[in-house]
């Protein structure tokens, strides 16, 4: 069984069904590839097309091209039919629970059996906006980042972008450059120091590769150092610098957004800001309470290492921040960490693991 049909979900699918495995993707959304067609219309990757293949199939793009959100999307669904992966779309799980030695999975009025469930739902839970967000004055448009679309939504005036990592800086340009008075707040994430759209970049992204998946990963000094960083705070400004902020007309802040007063935002030094819009880039918190067994530790990350869980045996994750490298986040790394969980399996499987209760309304034998 395995609980989500984006890139991590659709991976493990590919290896288990080469491994003649029985499984079956459940996906909450009504098509293939939703998951991404939900993000802001602008959206495009940050690495070129060349390294956002999934294991089989090559992106249907030029090499060096940066698909956008939509050719993602497309893509996914693609890739379900061109493998024939048992998907069921609109299908949300309610509850994953044990059963005797294995797995009950609840959705709606469905009971579905299985001896291993990989929960490939990803990093992206509950959209995050604070506790004082309640009490801007009812007239200032307010917008999550996954909510946000385009700058056609927005009042006309003022906007306040808060949470300045990728997204935020991202969405803070392009509603400046639809003439809006535009302030960014929220800490420095840094930037990293190269465009990445450059075609100096063409010989670098190999390295950067083999960085993201070889040299950042748990099993490395420097990787278990920023690995918690990343899963906190986001990654540093990729394609959107501060320069391109700057030039828009951007008001660049470092305070934080701290409460309200008279209905509007204030920055922690004091400052009261006169806006029409607020978009909250503050990211999201992990969502796993669905999720009926004691893996899960204090800060809403599951207790696995690669993707496994020792705890349980059986149970699988995909998809998370850092779960085994920076390159975990990107397409590059997904193959990998995809081929390693679907190796867990059939070894499970091997050793003639079954579950004898029948008293699921559907029963998968992965």
């Amino acid at each position: 069984m395995i609980i989500g049909a984006g890139q991590g979900g659709l991976a493990v699918g590919y290896h288990l069904a080469r491994q003649d495995q029985r499984f079956v993707i459940l996906d909450a959304l009504p098509r293939v590839g939703d998951n991404w067609r939900r993000h802001y219309d602008s959206l495009k990757l940050y690495n070129p097309a060349k390294l956002n293949g999934l294991p089989g199939m090559s992106f249907p793009a030029p090499r060096l091209s940066y698909p956008t959100r939509d050719q993602v999307a497309d893509f996914l669904a693609a890739y379900a039919v061109e493998f024939r992966l048992p998907v069921r779309t609109g299908v949300k799980v309610d509850r994953l629970s044990r059963n005797g030695d294995g797995y009950l999975v609840t959705a709606g009025d469905e009971r579905f059996q299985a001896d291993n469930v990989v929960v490939a739902t990803g990093t992206f839970g509950r959209p995050y906006a604070p506790a004082f967000a309640g009490e801007l004055d009812p007239e200032i448009v307010q917008l999550h980042s996954s909510e946000y679309k385009n700058p056609s939504q927005l009042r006309s005036g003022p906007v306040l972008v808060v949470g300045a990592a990728h997204s935020g800086a991202d969405i803070a340009l392009e509603v400046a450059t639809a003439d809006h008075q535009t302030v960014l707040s929220g800490r420095d994430t840094g930037q990293v120091p190269f465009d990445i759209d450059s075609p100096w970049m063409r010989p670098l992204w190999p390295v950067l590769s083999f960085v993201a998946r070889r040299v950042l990963t748990i099993r490395t000094p420097i990787g278990r150092k920023i690995r918690p960083k990343i899963r906190a705070h986001g990654v540093p400004l990729l394609r959107v610098k501060t320069r391109d902020l700057r030039a828009a007309g951007v008001e660049r802040v470092f305070e934080r957004t701290t409460g309200v007063e008279d209905g509007r935002p204030v920055l922690e030094g004091g400052r009261t800001l006169d806006v029409a819009n607020v978009i909250w880039c503050t990211g999201f918190r992990q969502r796993f309470g669905w999720i009926d067994l004691p893996v899960i530790d204090e800060e809403g990350w599951p207790l696995e290492r690669r993707g496994v869980v020792q705890s349980s045996p059986g149970l699988y994750f995909m998809g998370l921040a850092f779960q085994y490298s920076f390159g975990s986040m990107l397409f590059v790394g997904v193959k990998r960490d995809a081929a390693y969980v679907a190796r867990q399996i059939v070894r499970r499987m091997a050793k003639g693991v079954r579950v004898t209760s029948a008293d699921a309304s559907k029963t998968t034998a992965s």
